[in-house]
């Protein structure tokens, strides 16, 4: 029993307080009913296995959105996920205050080398030329079949949303659609959901080109933060995400954390 004039209470209750976590993970920011989702193999990590918990909703205002994205949670289509895995807490979500971004010398070289791209800004539309490009990327990049990604599952996973959402298509100097980014939008934060891109045009490195560019954009409009969504360490696909400096993490304990 912790007692107040004891000392090495004291020094207890503050190694409890430095090592507190949330268990299973960090509480919704409202009360709300959550569904756990049945066991499935990792999306990162093959040999382990992941469980979420989720909910599904039509509409969420932007400010309370990126309320549970601070407590960990994502969103796929309509439906709002955060993962509460057994035994890992692998899955860090990761932002960047957008007004200390600073690219690095590897990012303006991609700047440079994309100087002949043009970027529109729109409500998404799930065109057909945009399908097309999916069925490429998750075929060529990915290794999944096209057969797995039907038009009324990519329109579900990516243009049906329940928070404000914008479409950042990228094209050469051609006209030719090399990219698309799917990020969300409130008055403090743009959060990338998706961007998938012409594996053809791998050498231009397209993923970074549509973060720095995202990042722009967030400045242009005054938006405090850029959410990438999980950072996992030791996932060679997700490493990409803290070479943007200065970042931060969202500990167990439901803080974040400057890195």
């Amino acid at each position: 029993m912790l007692h107040p004039d004891d000392p090495s209470s004291h020094d207890s209750l503050v190694q409890k307080l430095q090592v507190f976590s949330h268990y299973p993970a960090v509480p919704p920011p409202v009360p709300i009913s959550l569904k756990i989702v049945p066991n499935h193999p990792c999306s990162y990590f093959p040999e382990r296995i992941a469980r979420t918990r989720a909910f599904w909703v039509e509409r969420l205002p932007g400010d309370l959105y990126q309320s549970f994205m601070d407590a960990g949670f994502r969103r796929s289509g309509k439906i709002i996920y955060q993962p509460v895995c057994p035994g890992c807490r692998d899955c860090q979500p990761i932002r960047v205050p957008v007004g200390k971004f600073k690219p690095n010398k590897s990012q303006r070289r991609c700047l440079r080398k994309n100087q002949d791209i043009t970027v529109t800004v729109a409500r998404p539309i799930a065109s057909e030329e945009s399908y097309a490009l999916y069925l490429q990327y998750v075929w060529q990049w990915h290794q999944r079949e096209p057969s797995e990604d039907s038009r009324e599952t990519f329109e579900q996973f990516l243009y049906d949303s329940p928070v404000e959402t914008l479409e950042f298509k990228y094209r050469d100097a051609s006209g030719k659609l090399l990219a698309v980014g799917i990020c969300d939008v409130s008055s403090e934060m743009l959060s990338s959901v998706y961007f998938y891109f012409d594996p053809g045009a791998r050498d231009r490195s397209l993923g970074t080109f549509g973060a720095l560019h995202e990042l722009e954009f967030a400045k242009t409009n005054g938006i405090e933060y850029y959410y990438l969504g999980y950072w996992i360490n030791g996932c060679q696909t997700m490493q990409y995400k803290n070479r943007f400096h200065p970042y931060e993490l969202l500990g167990n304990d439901g803080k974040w954390s400057a890195m």
